[in-house]
């Protein structure tokens, strides 16, 4: 995501996952911590992968490990409220896989914050890469950005 990427909406995300936050979430400043921002990616993301059948967690024999993250924040979160997580495919490699992920509050249009989540499937046992698998494949291009 480079610095002058605009604010995205939610045309530019293809799934909506829901998040309550949570007490816990909220820093001495009475705002969501950043590093919670995280947490709500690596949850959407892997719930959509889990959701799909694709990532079995104890006995799958590829794994997918995070290879890079980022979040730029435009507005500010607190606890109790709800949010909305956008979810989309930025791009598709052989072995990667770049989401983008958008954090909304319920019917605001513009995201309170985006960022970029890079997965890698590895195998388990040697944690070197391996393609993707055509079925997930399938289900990644579903959620192509366009």
């Amino acid at each position: 995501m480079s610095d002058r990427e605009p604010r995205r909406t939610r045309a530019d995300y293809r799934r909506f996952s829901p998040i309550q936050t949570r007490w816990g979430d909220n820093d001495a400043y009475g705002h969501v911590n950043n590093t919670v921002y995280y947490t709500w990616f690596d949850t959407t993301v892997n719930a959509w992968l889990i959701e799909g059948g694709f990532l079995d967690i104890e006995k799958g024999q590829s794994i997918n490990l995070v290879v890079e993250t980022n979040c730029r924040y435009f507005a500010s979160l607190a606890y109790p409220e709800p949010i909305e997580i956008g979810l989309a495919v930025e791009k598709l490699g052989t072995s990667s896989v770049t989401y983008a992920v958008g954090v909304f509050r319920p019917g605001d249009n513009e995201a309170a914050a985006q960022g970029r989540f890079v997965h890698v499937a590895v195998d388990r046992a040697t944690q070197r890469p391996v393609p993707i698998a055509p079925a997930m494949r399938q289900a990644l291009e579903g959620i192509l950005r366009r």
